[in-house]
């Protein structure tokens, strides 16, 4: 049996999904479960996380058994022994590390969105495929058990003829003056790259092409019905972002979501 070490870069693992979803939940389990078998092979990962805070960065490391860490991106992209950049960063910092990664020969494996606009997205699209190099995006709620039974019954022809989806997507967020919040303060700002609208709606695409049928036209309706909320130091802030979308999709075949 053979074991194939693959370095993965992992840039934005202080940050709440970095660390709790795609660290803690998912390589860091993988480790712990011996690596992911193939045949005869074991694929093991190697991650380097990366970030801006070194002191927050350390005690990551520390929690993880002394996983190696940097500040340095340049130089852990320079690195030959890392072939994967995955990125978690805030959505305004994406796209520039990702063209980055692409341009040292980096796989990439990206949260969502990938940029803040449909033209840069597509533009670190285009780049990946010229310089070959694997690229994929969170699409996770495929994945998710429900997910899968609804797909398998819709298959099946349980439904009939589906002539509309209803989907509702979310969960409370407390504004944290009382009960802390569930999601960084960043989130609520749009001059940092938050908005429900642009965070959200991708999954909703992703599920409905794969579920029902190819998004064909979309409206959407976005809102802030907080205007302030408790940062992270306990210090008030104006929501700058929509923290709500109300949208309507017509899919391919006629269906309405």
């Amino acid at each position: 049996m053979s074991i194939h070490n693959v370095g993965i870069i992992m840039n934005g693992v202080t940050g709440r999904m970095g660390l709790n979803q795609h660290l803690r939940r998912s390589i860091h389990a993988i480790m712990q479960s011996g690596g992911l078998r193939t045949g005869d092979d074991t694929i093991m990962p190697k991650p380097l996380l990366v970030g801006r805070n070194a002191v927050k960065l350390e005690e990551i490391s520390k929690e993880f058994g002394g996983l190696p860490f940097t500040t340095d991106l340049d130089g852990a992209l320079s690195d030959p022994q890392y072939q994967v950049y995955f990125d978690s960063q805030t959505t305004d910092r994406r796209a520039t590390a990702v063209r980055k990664a692409i341009a040292a020969g980096k796989n990439i494996y990206c949260e969502k969105p990938v940029a803040e606009t449909v033209e840069v997205a597509l533009d670190l699209y285009r780049l990946a495929k010229q310089a070959g190099v694997k690229n994929g995006v969170v699409q996770d709620k495929l994945w998710l058990p429900g997910m899968l039974k609804l797909k398998t019954l819709n298959e099946l022809g349980f439904f009939g003829k589906i002539l509309s989806v209803r989907g509702e997507f979310g969960y409370w967020v407390f504004e944290g003056d009382t009960v802390p919040a569930q999601r960084p303060s960043w989130n609520y700002r749009k001059e940092d790259g938050g908005g429900i609208i642009i965070d959200m709606l991708c999954h909703w695409r992703y599920v409905l092409d794969n579920l029902f049928g190819e998004v064909k036209s979309v409206s959407c309706l976005g809102a802030t019905h907080i205007p302030t909320r408790w940062d992270e130091k306990g210090q008030p802030y104006e929501s700058t972002a929509d923290d709500s979308a109300y949208a309507t999709f017509e899919l391919e075949g006629g269906i309405i979501a």
